[in-house]
């Protein structure tokens, strides 16, 4: 038991310093970080979508930035998909489960929203639908995915956690959106650089 402790530490571990020696991958946050900046600035909002695990990823983080992350500020404007229960019960059984981010993102969003899917594999059928209508409204749009970002590396830029393992690509969204949030938040309200 204790050898599989450490085996997941150390797994963890390599995850976390492979994404620090990624410098695509930094330079990619440092625009998605740059397009939020600009969304807030500009009336926009950011919107986050995932499901399972990464569904519940997409309201840690926009919670984050309606509450705070690391200091007592202003609320930020963000939303996760299909948190209204009703309204993702009546369009899953309207239109099908595959709508249900699509048709409120369709609903809510606009060109001066940032659009962030997060999934795992990279092969999720309802993340597909709603990166298909961020497109349409022109939605800026960058996934959160793992190693090989499946079918939607083909469509649109995505922050590869490099893993293909389910718990260590979640592990390192929350990462990559914890450093996005605290970057936000520190650079729209001014606060310089905060200590890590």
């Amino acid at each position: 038991m204790l050898e599989k402790i450490q085996q997941d530490l150390a797994g963890a571990i390599d995850v976390y310093q492979a994404m620090s020696e990624d410098v695509n991958l930094q330079k990619q946050l440092m625009d998605l970080i740059q397009w939020c900046l600009n969304a807030l600035r500009h009336g926009g909002k950011i919107i986050f979508a995932g499901n399972g695990g990464s569904f519940a990823d997409s309201q840690h983080l926009a919670a984050e930035f309606v509450s705070r992350l690391q200091f007592d500020r202003a609320p930020l404007a963000a939303i996760a998909l299909a948190t209204n229960s009703s309204s993702m019960s009546a369009i899953g059984n309207d239109y099908g489960y595959e709508q249900v981010f699509s048709r409120e993102l369709q609903a809510i969003g606009s060109a001066n929203d940032v659009f962030i899917p997060i999934t795992t594999s990279g092969n999720s059928h309802n993340i597909i639908a709603a990166i298909d209508v961020a497109r349409k409204l022109d939605v800026r749009t960058m996934c959160f995915t793992g190693k090989t970002g499946g079918r939607i590396a083909d469509i649109c830029p995505c922050l590869h956690v490099p893993s293909t393992r389910t718990e260590r690509i979640q592990e390192g969204h929350i990462l990559l959106g914890h450093i996005l949030c605290g970057i936000v938040e520190a650079e729209f309200f001014q606060m310089g650089h905060l200590e890590t």
